[in-house]
């Protein structure tokens, strides 16, 4: 596995693949200043739980970089903190990896100081985010059989993370391994990040990969055409319900319903203790244009109203079990959660 160069640090911006381009051209987008970076976050230039969370450790760092130094220093830092925590409200990662650069920040008092140490930080955050998802490829890798058939929903790969993913990483994994013979992506309404982000991947990664309609997976999992769904999550709740890319509650019912297994796969910093169940997570509504416009044209009449939530919430129940860093969490419930993260 080969991390994709989704970010890069170049002497105080952050270098951004801009994934609404994908796949027809790969342009880097430069954030300096933190309006552009919240922009990028808001507009899915950069997205994936993982991901925005990585993005906004260095916007903490560009946060010190560009307020003005004096009485007023750690006022402008953390006011230009809560412009990038105002971005996506569902993705846990977000709200983790700011508060740990927060929490630098008071411990490092003076810009020069506080920009040495938050980029540090911002940097260990890529590096474990690297290596959480190499381990969870090879937990996950370990759950599929020879000459397996997998469906994937949204885009769980490098995009989504410092480059390597999460249920793309176990997708690369068992590649490698020779264990896989295809992957069916979901395209992903309605921003298709499905056909147009993972199906670039894979592709570009040499792995078989067919697209189909989110409306067709249930007939294909009835077919018995799929080894094993395998998705990622942004957020976690404390009893083991996921949140995801919309469409994905439904298609673990299907899978259910057929005798699939359903995995997630998430780090451990997508878990939310602090949520105890999937009803408790806020869930972002996108705006009509997503749904009224597509390429240029126009899909909608005016008078039609949009219900957009860019996620669903998929319960424990019906989760076979979700792969992480520390393993697998067969079944998973909320004794299994705390266990897993060290909780009492």
């Amino acid at each position: 596995m080969v991390p994709l160069p989704t970010m890069q640090w170049l002497d105080g911006c952050l270098r951004l693949l801009d994934q609404r381009q994908l796949p027809s051209e790969e342009i880097f987008i430069d954030c300096g200043d933190i309006d552009s970076l919240a922009d990028a976050i808001k507009t899915l230039a950069v997205r994936g739980a993982p991901a925005i969370g990585i993005a906004a450790a260095f916007g903490a760092v560009i946060a010190a970089l560009t307020s003005d130094q004096g009485e007023e220093f750690d006022d402008a830092f953390h006011s230009k903190i809560d412009i990038l925590e105002g971005t996506r409200p569902t993705a846990v990662n977000l709200f983790h990896c700011l508060e740990i650069q927060r929490d630098i920040f008071r411990r490092n008092p003076g810009r020069e100081n506080a920009v040495r140490a938050l980029l540090e930080s911002a940097k260990g955050m890529v590096r474990s985010d690297l290596e959480a998802s190499r381990q969870m490829g090879c937990f996950g890798a370990d759950l599929l059989k020879s000459g397996s058939t997998v469906l994937t929903h949204c885009n769980a790969g490098g995009l989504a993370t410092a480059g390597l993913g999460t249920a793309l990483a176990v997708i690369y994994e068992a590649w490698d391994r020779n264990l896989l013979v295809k992957v069916y992506a979901d395209e992903t309404r309605p921003l298709l990040q499905g056909a147009r982000l993972t199906a670039w991947e894979l592709s570009r990664a040499g792995i078989p990969v067919d697209v189909l309609p989110d409306s067709a997976a249930a007939s294909l999992l009835r077919k018995g055409e799929v080894d094993a769904v395998i998705v990622g999550s942004d957020r976690i709740a404390a009893n083991g319900d996921a949140a995801n890319k919309i469409g994905t509650y439904p298609l673990a019912l299907a899978a259910s319903a057929h005798g699939v297994p359903f995995y997630v796969v998430a780090p451990l910093s997508t878990f939310d203790i602090s949520t105890p169940c999937g009803s408790e997570i806020e869930i972002e509504q996108r705006g009509r244009d997503e749904l009224a416009h597509l390429g240029g044209r126009k899909l909608l009449p005016a008078a039609a109203g949009v219900w957009n939530p860019a996620f669903d919430v998929t319960p424990a129940t019906l989760i076979t079990g979700i792969v992480c860093e520390k393993g697998v969490l067969f079944s998973p419930d909320t004794e299994s959660v705390h266990s897993v993260l060290g909780r009492s």
